[in-house]
């Protein structure tokens, strides 16, 4: 395989949901890991080491490298855009983790100045690549579930204190949000991409248990545009460990509930003359994957590659990947207001 073959990927963030990035851009034929950045040179150093490549310490440093294709934006969520906005202006094709930006002014900027550079923006929502996600989406698409009723997406896992203290940012505002905007916002892109357009929006949160300027609970009720109803369910305070990452989907002739750690295992299946499909499908589930992280982050980077390759959309675009942070940021104007919100968002 030529050089040319092989797209560059430098990787801005090197905390703990960097090493997904990196193994998987080193397992892929068509993708070279060029260099890791980090405001803490300690950490940005220790990654590069382990896979021979260059550490620093400024982003706009990497950026100027002319090997460098694409960057993976991995840092505290705050920073999302302005670092995506600058990588686009150097000419680099843009992944980002959600959220993408903490307003949807910001988001919306990001959106633009990767449209008016000319690259590709996408943002990291792994799980539409599990297996379990893709065999009800497939099964969506093909309106087996007839009229759709109403869906759940749940969150019920454990950030202890000690989590949030690792770092000033963390549970803050401005620089990361509470549960929904950090851990739920992967579920709540998958409840939308299923059900579809969000009409109204009604939340709750508290911060219960954690020292934190944010939430680490959450609630809300969903009205979608076609009729059906949506739930959301998200807390950062379950007792001891994480339990279940869980979307449920529910139509006339069709019940779809996907749970496990990381929505990766298909708990209920059930369509008209289903049973056949329903004994494959049980007999090849995966495992839960070590961590909450999924196993996605590999494939979603290949969809990046051919995204840029054949010059078309990646599968989760800026603006896809801006549909559940308008929600998680309507959640809290309901808190804020007591009242329904109605999208699109309007923001203060």
């Amino acid at each position: 395989m030529t050089a040319k073959e092989k797209l560059g990927f430098g990787v801005i963030g090197c905390g703990r949901i960097a090493p997904k990035h990196t193994e998987s851009i080193v397992a892929l034929s068509d993708a070279e890991l060029i260099a890791v950045c980090d405001v803490v040179p300690e950490k940005a150093e220790s990654l590069a080491q382990k896979y021979n490549v260059e550490a620093y310490s400024d982003y706009q440093e990497l950026l100027q490298r002319e090997d460098i294709d694409i960057v993976t934006i991995a840092t505290p969520s705050g920073s999302h855009a302005e670092i995506g906005i600058a990588a686009a202006k150097a000419g680099k094709h843009v992944m980002v983790e959600k959220p993408m930006a903490m307003t949807l002014a910001e988001a919306d900027l990001l959106i633009k100045t990767c449209r008016d550079c000319g690259v590709k923006l996408a943002v990291i929502h792994q799980n539409r690549f599990n297996k379990s996600i893709k065999l009800l989406r497939a099964a969506l698409e093909a309106g087996r579930f007839g009229k759709l009723t109403h869906g759940q997406a749940t969150i019920r896992w454990n950030r202890n204190q000690e989590y949030y203290d690792q770092a000033p940012w963390r549970g803050t505002k401005l620089q990361d949000g509470g549960v929904l905007m950090n851990q739920s916002i992967h579920n709540i892109d998958l409840l939308q991409w299923m059900l579809g357009e969000v009409d109204t929006v009604f939340g709750y949160t508290a911060t219960a248990l954690r020292q934190i300027e944010m939430e680490d609970v959450g609630t809300a009720v969903l009205k979608f545009k076609n009729g059906a109803l949506g739930l959301i369910e998200a807390a950062a305070t379950i007792y001891p460990k994480n339990i279940e990452e869980t979307l449920n989907i529910f139509g006339e002739t069709g019940s779809v509930i996907v749970g496990g750690i990381a929505v990766n295992r298909i708990e209920v299946w059930e369509f008209p003359d289903s049973e056949e499909e329903k004994k494959q499908i049980f007999a090849a589930q995966e495992s839960d994957p070590p961590t909450v992280y999924g196993f996605g982050h590999r494939e979603i980077i290949e969809d990046m590659i051919r995204a840029v390759k054949t010059n078309s959309s990646p599968a989760v675009s800026g603006e896809e990947g801006r549909k559940a942070l308008e929600i998680v940021l309507a959640i809290y104007k309901s808190q804020q207001t007591g009242q329904p919100v109605k999208l699109p968002l309007v923001e203060d």
